[in-house]
């Protein structure tokens, strides 16, 4: 048991998914957290830096201050926020104790717990702490609230309404032209089931996709799109974004296979959600079969010896990767056919069903794992 509540920093970037899986840890550890919001330089709000213990990538004029008294504990997640966590603990003579949410870009041994869900496959360390799904939660009043708002936009909208959610690139999958022409195809399967799509693209979303929906969707096809109607990043947003309004009014969900925050989001609320897979090209291809190597290599189940010599073997590699191409990685594919095999989601084109078996909330093991780190 904890005597006392440990100094808690939230260390939040720009990105929503890894934010809320922050603040469903701290929400459910219950003792007060001070968030320090960052914000990134402008080269560095899409481009990746080098990842290392350094501030060099924020705009100290606009984020939250860093400064002693140094906190025990900082909850974090994304590559950005997390080199400013080692940072933080570097100052404190590593006292500070740094629990971060997600695949860590770093080295994972410079965090005391790394906890990642299924579709990120890391070492067997000590310090891992593998969870079936990633742990945001959207608010069901906010849901409750937005769904209000939106009400009279929504309701002459003909039924069955499916909102087609759309991220964008990220390793192994492409979003192109192609894939653009399929998503309007997509849009047309749904208008001739009867239905009505409503289109809501993403910060990540490429401008020539979204060029391409807005010129060859229907003009009664509602489409909101983000390159064109969002403001700059890192700044205030009073965008009227109907992403959670149509959580909380569509009947059924088409989501981009890139998107584990959007596709974890909709099964949480049991609704029926269709899973629009993404092409990989020739290298990325190549890619996937590394990724699922890694899956294999890297999987901390099993009991046998092989599966200890199997994870004794991962732990070497790990240990003297000085390339980096062993770190861990992340295999979205695997963790699509995990929600398919659970009936948490389809393939996009196939009938919509809901009624799936939900993993067990891995949200409490989290908890006492953190307790435990800052109780010693």
């Amino acid at each position: 048991m904890l005597k006392r509540t440990p100094t808690t920093w939230l260390l939040l970037g720009d990105k929503r998914g890894d934010n809320g899986q922050v603040e469903a840890v701290a929400a459910a550890l219950g003792w007060p957290c001070d968030r320090k919001n960052l914000v990134m330089k402008p080269r560095y709000q899409k481009a990746k830096p080098r990842f290392r213990a350094t501030l060099d990538h924020l705009d100290l004029d606009r984020s939250d201050s860093l400064d002693a008294p140094w906190p025990e504990l900082i909850i974090t997640s994304g590559r950005r926020p997390a080199m400013a966590a080692l940072w933080v603990r570097k100052q404190s003579a590593n006292r500070t104790r740094v629990v971060h949410i997600g695949k860590p870009s770093g080295a994972m041994h410079e965090f005391d717990l790394v906890v990642a869900s299924g579709e990120n496959h890391l070492p067997p360390l000590p310090n891992y702490l593998p969870i079936t799904l990633p742990l945001m939660r959207v608010s069901a009043d906010a849901i409750k609230v937005e769904a209000e708002r939106w009400r009279s936009r929504l309701v002459g909208l003909q039924r069955p309404l499916i909102a087609l959610f759309i991220g964008g690139p990220t390793g192994p999958f492409r979003m192109n032209a192609r894939v653009a022409r399929a998503l309007v195809a997509e849009v047309a399967r749904i208008r001739d089931l009867g239905g009505t799509a409503y289109v809501v693209t993403s910060r990540r979303t490429p401008a020539k996709v979204v060029k391409t929906l807005r010129a060859r969707l229907p003009r009664e096809v509602p489409l909101f799109a983000w390159p064109d109607e969002a403001p700059p990043e890192g700044t205030p947003s009073a965008v009227d974004n109907p992403y959670r309004a149509l959580l909380g009014t569509a009947d059924g969900f088409v989501v981009t296979g890139d998107s584990i925050s959007m596709q974890v989001e909709v099964a949480a609320l049991g609704k029926p959600l269709a899973i629009f897979p993404l092409p990989t090209g020739l290298f990325g291809g190549l890619d996937q079969l590394r990724r699922q190597w890694q899956r294999k290599l890297f999987s901390p189940l099993g009991a046998t010896r092989g599966d200890r010599l199997r994870q004794a073997l991962a732990r070497f590699i790990y240990r003297w990767d000085r390339l980096g191409l062993l770190q861990g990685t992340r295999d979205f594919r695997h963790f699509h056919e995990l929600l398919v095999e659970r009936h948490l989601a389809v393939w996009a084109g196939e009938p919509l069903r809901i009624g799936g078996t939900v993993p067990p909330d891995d949200l409490q093991v989290v908890v006492e794992r953190i307790r435990g780190l800052v109780g010693r």
